[in-house]
């Protein structure tokens, strides 16, 4: 999976975009139940914060709808790591101003990483939003859209050390009631060269555990058999308790998650490779529910480049952690992110990416070539050198190597047994369903019986280079083939 993107994890192209929506009904305290629509494109943050955003409205008497030109209130979500994401949400906002043509009073909002950045040209000089909105200010959006019908414009894009949304519930949008996300903690500290990431969600801070406990035991009683921990760094996740002074890290919130239940699948995103310690892998291979899966971004191979970037360690010191983690839990599956092209980087340092990832095997990559972003690190110390074609070729070059090892680890997976979170009906056949393994590979197999939200056991048979097919078995074939205890 590729794009130009260097700092975006996990995303599903296919998602986005996305008009969010779920069937709901307003906490309506007005006499009219207004309706909002949102889209939304960049990182699971930003689909996580719709979430949040929902919820938000909902409790002031908007509930969400698929179509655009029946809502009062038109929201986007908005990525401000790439070019490309802007021109998206430019081109979008220009669809929205004539909804606003044809339905005077319809307001539109920005929210997001780009709303800081560009919201004197999106407010003053190309006039086409109502709000803008920025990460930390979504509980201010009642307040904001009173401003806006009253004929000003709301805008609060201030970045707060404290504010994580503890307390309130997310609205599934889009949901599959199988899986869900839950933000652990918001902003960075790290300041890679390269990533707007710190400027556009501010500084590190942690939610309190009691009330991620607490969520993921309210998901998991509504019938959600995983949850994804999420966060721009996970594996710096801390949080002191001001009565007793103990701390918690994230090691300790992953087991804790963990004992909600042996039928909860614990998985998270995304680890910075500084950060992910020995105990964090321990209580991984302890738990059979944690999934045995990390996304461990690289970014170069290089011990040079990676100085430039400003990632805190070179290229040996990454090389002791892959091998660690094969170490504590052979069966991990790792990806990871890679640059090609970053300043003033040589054929001999671009090689060494892609010695580095054979060695480290990865299961599946994002790729991008470097594209710089206005004020950060990197666009304010390095130049910006290498041409666009060289960037492609190496681009190119990568992502083949990536599809030689993503093949090999698929065609290795036949004849073995999985246990599958069954997800949802494969896209190709409703005879089918789809779900992962722990490993987070898709595997695709035959219905029969099986239901949706509930485990099955799965023995490989087949593969293509993204998707693992196979066929049920019981529960005793799989523990008799995979030697676990009964």
């Amino acid at each position: 999976m590729y794009n130009n993107n260097p700092t975006i994890k996990d995303i599903d192209e296919s998602k986005q975009g996305d008009a969010f929506f779920k069937e709901q009904v307003a906490n309506n305290t007005g006499d009219k139940n207004k309706k909002f629509y949102i889209e939304s494109y960049g990182c699971q943050m930003n689909f996580s914060d719709s979430e949040i955003v929902a919820s938000i409205l909902a409790d002031v008497g908007y509930s969400s709808t698929r179509d655009m030109e029946e809502s009062d209130l038109i929201l986007i979500n908005t990525c401000s790591i790439r070019e490309k994401a802007e021109d998206t949400v430019r081109k979008r906002l220009r669809v929205f101003d004539k909804i606003k043509d044809k339905k005077p009073g319809t307001l539109v909002g920005v929210l997001g990483c780009m709303a800081e950045r560009l919201k004197q040209k999106l407010l003053d000089q190309e006039k086409l939003v109502d709000l803008v909105v920025g990460p930390d200010a979504y509980r201010d959006l009642p307040n904001l859209i009173a401003t806006a019908e009253d004929g000003d414009k709301g805008i609060n894009v201030f970045l707060s050390r404290e504010e994580t949304y503890s307390n309130i519930n997310p609205v599934r949008l889009g949901s599959n009631g199988v899986s869900a996300f839950v933000t652990i903690m918001r902003g960075c500290d790290n300041m890679c060269s390269f990533c707007v990431v710190p400027f556009t969600r501010g500084r590190e801070r942690s939610r309190d555990p009691f009330s991620i406990l607490a969520e993921c035991t309210d998901l998991y009683n509504r019938g959600f058999r995983e949850v994804t921990l999420l966060g721009q760094n996970v594996d710096s996740y801390k949080w002191k308790n001001p009565d007793t002074e103990e701390s918690i890290d994230f090691a300790d919130l992953l087991e804790l998650t963990a004992n909600i239940s042996p039928d909860l699948r614990v998985r998270f995103s995304t680890s910075h490779p500084k950060d992910i310690t020995d105990k964090v892998l321990m209580n991984m291979a302890k738990h059979e529910n944690i999934c045995k899966y990390i996304h461990l971004p690289v970014q170069s191979g290089n011990s040079n480049i990676l100085k430039k970037m400003n990632r805190t360690y070179d290229r040996e010191w990454y090389i002791n952690k892959i091998h660690r983690i094969y170490e504590i839990m052979p069966d991990c599956a790792i990806s990871s992110d890679m640059i090609a092209g970053f300043c003033g980087e040589t054929e001999e340092e671009h090689q060494d990416t892609l010695s580095i990832m054979e060695i480290a095997q990865y299961s599946m990559s994002y790729m991008f070539f470097y594209s710089e972003r206005p004020n950060t690190l990197a666009h304010k110390k390095y130049e910006d050198d290498i041409p666009l074609e060289v960037k492609k070729r190496r681009l190119s070059e990568i992502i083949r190597l990536q599809n030689q090892m993503s093949f090999e680890h698929n065609r290795k997976e036949v004849g073995r047994y999985h246990k599958i979170l069954i997800e949802k009906v494969s896209k190709k056949s409703d005879q089918e369903l789809a779900g992962r393994t722990s490993q987070n590979k898709m595997v695709v197999f035959p219905r029969k019986e099986a239901i949706i939200g509930t485990y099955a056991y799965v023995k490989i048979d087949d593969f293509t280079s993204a998707t693992l097919k196979g066929h049920l078995v019981d529960e005793a074939e799989y523990l008799e083939q995979t030697k676990q205890p009964n």
